[in-house]
């Protein structure tokens, strides 16, 4: 068996160093190295081995393995040097590449910069805060009394519940609207000022095709000497001008809201049927897109504005309300949902 090892070692030895490809080396690896190559069917025939001599006949196999494979890889090693990469790895230089999807901004994302954009041509700054505020800013400054339905557990996300504070100040939740926002501004800034406020807020709510527990708001807010409810509908009908058309109309209906005094919806003409009466519109050729009002004497007060001496007015509106009607989109969930062929249409 020593002697036929030998032998076999020069042969195989012999075919490693003729061969010219890689196909060669192919063939010879698994002639000495498959499951049915020549080792295995050495390494089969070691139960008829005198017993003392088998465990220098395995390990002679056991050599001539790694001695095949090492020898195996070094020739392939200087034929590829000589011929280039395998063909499997070569490429056409000639083909066309794959591109790469180009991203687009998310739809609400782009919602956003729209109506920011439409603000901020008519002066207003474009402000953000924290998604996380206190009691207070989110509902004591806004002049919404402590048995108001929005502040109870069921309809805001408290946090630290386990360890609730009693003081308004710390006790804190994400935000239900960005109006917290215009507080920490009003608190920190002296009129004039006119700032625009976007960003996400919380409301535990069941998600179906018009409500979601996270959505986007974009809030106005205008203080100054002398402001008056017609510089708020101006403001608000040039809005609808450029956002929707030339052609679009709006209308103030009278509304409640607890920080603004007067308070009103703000419609505007269907921009599916042009006000004519339609499905979208439930035949009434209005949609109802934001509310707004005067700021409520109250909230000035709690950030130490001198509501003689400063009047100013706020609104707020819904970003995907604004893109479903701008859109056709009959269902919010289609946003936070990642289906690529939805989004790719924007």
């Amino acid at each position: 068996m020593k002697e036929r090892l030998k032998e076999i070692e020069i042969q195989a030895l012999s075919e490693i160093d003729a061969a010219s490809t890689r196909q060669a080396l192919e063939v010879i690896r698994a002639k000495y190295l498959s499951r049915k190559g020549v080792l295995s069917r050495l390494y089969k025939e070691l139960g008829s081995v005198d017993e003392q001599d088998r465990p220098a006949i395995g390990q002679g196999i056991n050599r001539l393995k790694a001695i095949f494979e090492q020898d195996i890889a070094q020739r392939l090693h200087e034929l590829s040097a000589k011929t280039g990469p395998a063909e499997s790895e070569a490429f056409d230089i000639t083909m066309p590449g794959i591109y790469p999807d180009i991203g687009k901004k998310h739809p609400i994302t782009k919602t956003i910069d729209d109506i920011c954009g439409v603000f901020s041509r008519m002066g207003f700054a474009i402000i953000e805060g924290p998604e996380i505020e206190t009691e207070f800013n989110n509902f004591e400054a806004l002049n919404i009394p402590l048995d108001h339905p929005s502040r109870d557990t069921f309809d805001t996300f408290y946090l630290d519940t386990e360890n609730f504070e009693t003081d308004p100040q710390k006790r804190r939740l994400l935000r239900s609207h960005t109006s917290p926002v215009q507080i920490r501004y009003m608190q920190k800034h002296k009129p004039p000022f006119s700032i625009a406020v976007p960003g996400k807020v919380f409301r535990p709510d069941a998600t179906d095709a018009s409500h979601s527990f996270m959505f986007h708001q974009i809030e106005g807010l205008v203080v100054g000497d002398g402001i008056n409810f017609a510089n708020l509908k101006w403001a608000l009908f040039e809005f609808a001008r450029q956002y929707f058309g030339e052609s679009t109309k709006a209308r103030f209906r009278p509304h409640f809201f607890p920080f603004t005094e007067p308070s009103a919806e703000v419609d505007v003409s269907c921009i599916i049927c042009q006000g004519q009466g339609c499905r979208v519109c439930s035949q009434s050729g209005w949609l109802e897109i934001l509310g707004a009002g005067m700021v409520d004497p109250n909230v000035f007060k709690e950030v130490n504005i001198d509501a003689e001496k400063y009047s100013g007015f706020a609104f707020g509106m819904g970003v995907e309300r604004i893109a479903m009607l701008k859109y056709g989109i009959d269902d919010i969930r289609l946003f936070y949902e990642n289906d690529l062929r939805f989004l790719r249409q924007f």
